[in-house]
């Protein structure tokens, strides 16, 4: 009887575990009760604007020098919904596709310069729109430090860092997830960019950085693999 126990839990196991790695990214970012403390609420994002698709591309840039001007909260909330905001609230998708869709990235606001927002750095919470207070005080010299010194990632007013946490992809894929995970790397940055440019911002995707030290910085276990720096273009 025990050896039919053990294999039936074996199985029930087999059927379960992978159910649960293709789910977890969604229950990890879960609200939970009595996680109110460090919580920003974001303005709800717009689901239109005064750009087309179309004039954004056709106007998107890479820009590196940006005014002394802070960003407004509406500014930040709707970079990062472009980012990963939720898009279906049924099926949890969220604004850039991904495999699986196994949802690998994490993203951090780096705020130096932000109407209504303390210095700090920050998670974006998607099921939320909220940002999660991680440190307080202003890292964009340190996060410039880390990222051989390009000015253009201190200077701006925010900083917005793309973290991969591959398991989730690479569970469910194998190592083809890793080229998954890459892929969805650009589809996350292409929004930003096309964001950014609806709304008369300025950014640059930056790939040159120290990854240990950002992620010191960061405080995660994830891998950095973009930075972008946004602000007011200077020109």
């Amino acid at each position: 009887m025990r050896l039919r126990h053990v294999a039936l839990l074996a199985i029930v196991l087999s059927i379960v575990f992978p159910a649960l790695l293709i789910i977890k990214p969604h229950l990890r970012s879960t609200p939970q009760a009595g996680q109110g403390e460090g919580i920003v609420p974001l303005p709800e994002p717009r689901l239109t604007g005064g750009m087309s698709v179309e004039e954004a591309i056709a106007k998107r840039r890479s820009i590196r020098s940006y005014r002394d001007e802070p960003l407004t909260l509406e500014e930040l909330s709707q970079l990062l919904w472009a980012a990963q905001g939720i898009t279906d609230w049924k099926r949890k998708y969220r604004s850039a596709p991904s495999a699986g869709p196994t949802y690998p990235f994490e993203i951090y606001a780096v705020v130096g310069n932000v109407r209504g927002l303390s210095p700090g750095i920050y998670r974006y919470d998607p099921f939320r729109h909220a940002l999660i207070e991680l440190r307080k005080g202003d890292f964009r010299r340190e996060l410039q430090k880390a990222s051989l010194n390009q000015e253009w990632v201190g200077e701006a007013p925010l900083d917005i860092v793309l973290v991969a946490f591959y398991e989730r992809t690479t569970r469910v894929y194998g190592e083809r997830g890793i080229r998954y995970v890459h892929m969805e790397a650009g589809h996350i940055g292409e929004n930003i960019y096309l964001e950014a440019t609806s709304l008369g911002l300025g950014t640059v995707a930056v790939g040159a950085f120290d990854d240990e030290r950002v992620a010191e910085i960061l405080g995660t276990l994830g891998s950095p693999l973009y930075i972008f720096p946004v602000g007011v273009p200077s020109g």
